[in-house]
């Protein structure tokens, strides 16, 4: 296979990584650029996402994950999400793997993006080229207009949609109701329930979240939270 006919566009980011440097040990074009979507553009509407499973996870706690999965999803025909590593890493970053295992599932079903494992740098950059040497893909430029995402309600919506429970249409609700995300978090759970569907016991599921101290908290903190 002669694959120095064949191109990747990589986002800058991935330098670090050592991918875009295997890729170019075999021949491959590599076009470095910075990528508002993605992190491998391997043909006009294939866009792949690489996620280690360290980031994969913190993509889940701070609410990046799904809102990167609807922008992949707006943008290309065939997003895909590469998760590079050993999965028994979880049980060292999580207590609880059912959450790694539920954001997969989210993905695949609710987003339907194909998730394809692989267990280091080197097998993803053999996946890259496959997907790039591919004899089916379509003529066209690789790189779209593509606005980074800087819309407001968007990210409102995103951080609503973190919360247990809550989709995209009980945010749009919050935010009918409360106005802005900071209200919304610090509504009484009985303000919660108010709103249209929500009902008691997502109200209490979110107030439990949201108020449950963390384990992260530092001890000489939790003296002055409990001082003030």
């Amino acid at each position: 296979m002669n694959l120095e006919n064949l191109r990747i566009v990589v986002d800058e980011r991935e330098r670090k990584s050592g991918i875009p440097d295997l890729l170019k040990s075999v021949g491959m074009n590599i076009e470095m650029k910075t990528l508002p979507v993605g992190d491998y553009i391997v043909a006009p509407e294939t866009v792949i996402e690489r996620k280690s499973i360290r980031d994969l996870l913190s993509s889940v706690f701070d609410g990046r994950l799904f809102d990167q999965c609807s922008r992949l999803k707006e943008h290309f025909q065939n997003p895909i999400v590469l998760v590079e590593g050993n999965v028994d890493e979880i049980e060292e970053i999580t207590d609880n793997p059912l959450i790694f295992y539920g954001a997969i599932s989210t993905v695949v079903i609710d987003f339907k993006i194909p998730i394809i494992p692989t267990p280091s740098a080197a097998h993803t950059a053999k996946l890259l080229v496959s997907l790039c040497s591919r004899k089916d893909i379509p003529k066209g430029p690789y790189l779209k207009k593509i606005k980074k995402s800087s819309d407001l309600q968007k990210q409102q919506l995103s951080v609503l949609c973190s919360l247990p429970g809550i989709g995209d249409k009980f945010a749009v609700r919050m935010l009918e109701k409360f106005g802005t995300p900071l209200r919304a978090f610090n509504a009484t759970t009985a303000e919660l329930a108010k709103v249209e569907g929500l009902g008691d016991a997502r109200a209490k599921k979110i107030k439990t979240m949201l108020d449950s101290k963390s384990k992260h908290l530092k001890k000489s903190n939790q003296k002055t939270l409990h001082d003030s």
